[in-house]
């Protein structure tokens, strides 16, 4: 979702046919081995277990760059997706011998562990395929799921760069998560997330694309949803530390999400990403995020063998500021692939769910959270007042900051009376 933009998820009737139509026309037939892929591949190998995630951002990317209604940009990746995953896969294998001589990597014992890697521009190419297809089988007749009328969600998703030199928070907000996966109980659920990456954007992107896709697959999401994005944040973490350890990299994220399940609204968090309800103009605390200083994370810091420090802040062995995160593979265990959860009943008193990385909160004190609910009172209304905390004089982070607002219910609505004739 591109940031900046407030998000609504209805789609007409009408909308479906013509952009079957209009991707047809530019695609009147798969693409040939010589022709460019319309996406971007994700990287040179993927693993089985990978692979789920990593194609459905792709094909996710692409739709909605073409303005694709999001239901039926989230049911045909679906489709697309299923369709290649559920065929024989041997074509795209890669043998080991192969992945050695592509990576250098030599004889680390950490890279001989028996996992199966995919070849990732052979699974891109054989993807499109499948979408193509899929769009000719659905312009004669689309299937029922992605005609039916959705939730409305109004989303308003914002992130700066900032002072810093490289942007590397990564926010998904996906209101179609049971279209995406093929979920077809009756329980409605929407994902937001925000992750906010350190020592590069690896782990944060990596965060972004796996840890919705891996609770999607947990067998706890319909008893225990807020167990299963703890344990999806804790495989998400053992995924991304063994890429990590093949492809050398450093990074890491914090991160916090959102799991809106029914009337239920389910998080979990890793680090000093937080998030925050409204609820009738007043601040509902929800957490409390992982940081050094806190005695339970000392103490646990401690055990292990390590020790926190404060050198302008308080940090772990001396470098990183926050005690648990994905990744960060030069700091395990001591920095924490551990996630928190919790749940909470929605009553429909809520104004807006707020998710933000540490960047915000450290310049925004809880104290200024807008006194006068006509502040957020909508997706446009939310950004001028969230951009405003930005600019100078009184932004005092050069970090990234990035924010995303989620309103359960219309705004305009819920908050009608305490707005003036003149707001």
């Amino acid at each position: 979702m591109a940031s900046g933009a407030p998000q609504q998820n209805g789609q007409t009737a009408e909308e479906t046919p013509g952009f079957l139509d209009t991707l047809l026309c530019d695609f009147p037939a798969p693409l040939s081995p010589e022709s460019p892929l319309p996406w971007k591949v994700p990287g040179p190998v993927l693993t089985l277990e990978e692979a789920e995630g990593e194609l459905a951002e792709v094909v996710m990317g692409f739709l909605s760059s073409r303005s694709a209604p999001p239901s039926l940009a989230a049911c045909l990746a679906h489709e697309a997706v299923s369709q290649l995953l559920q065929s024989d896969l041997s074509e795209f294998r890669k043998l080991p011998e192969q992945e050695e001589e592509d990576g250098d990597r030599g004889d680390r014992a950490e890279e001989k562990a028996p996992v199966t890697l995919l070849d990732a521009a052979g699974l891109a190419r054989s993807l499109f395929d499948r979408l193509w297809q899929a769009c000719g089988q659905w312009q004669q007749q689309v299937p029922a799921a992605a005609r039916a009328p959705q939730r409305q969600w109004l989303v308003s998703a914002h992130a700066i760069r900032n002072a810093r030199r490289r942007m590397e928070d990564r926010h998904v907000c996906l209101p179609a998560f049971n279209l995406l996966f093929g979920l077809e109980d009756s329980v409605d659920r929407a994902y937001f997330a925000v992750f906010d990456g350190h020592g590069g954007a690896d782990a944060a992107r990596y965060a972004s694309v796996h840890v919705h896709a891996v609770a999607a697959r947990r067998p706890e999401l319909a008893a225990d949803p807020a167990e299963a994005l703890r344990a999806a944040f804790r495989r998400t973490d053992e995924m991304f530390l063994w890429k990590a350890r093949r492809e050398r990299l450093q990074s890491g994220t914090t991160g916090v999400c959102a799991l809106i399940a029914g009337n239920t609204l389910h998080v979990a968090w890793l680090g000093d990403s937080q998030v925050l309800l409204v609820r009738q103009g007043q601040a509902v605390k929800l957490m409390e995020p992982h940081r050094p200083e806190r005695q339970d994370e000392k103490d646990r810091i401690e055990a292990l063998g390590g020790f926190v420090s404060h050198m302008d802040c308080w940090r772990v062995n001396g470098t990183l500021a926050v005690s648990r995160a994905i990744g960060d593979v030069f700091q395990k265990p001591y920095v924490s692939g551990e996630a928190d959860a919790a749940s909470w009943e929605l009553t429909g008193s809520e104004d807006y769910l707020l998710l933000a990385c540490d960047g915000f909160f450290d310049v925004v004190p809880t104290r200024r959270w807008p006194a006068s609910r006509s502040q957020l009172a909508g997706p446009r209304a939310a950004a001028a007042w969230l951009r405003s905390w930005w600019l100078p004089p009184r932004a005092g982070s050069h970090d990234n900051i990035t924010v995303v607002v989620v309103f359960p219910r219309d705004p305009r609505t819920c908050w009608s009376q305490s707005l003036t004739p003149a707001g």
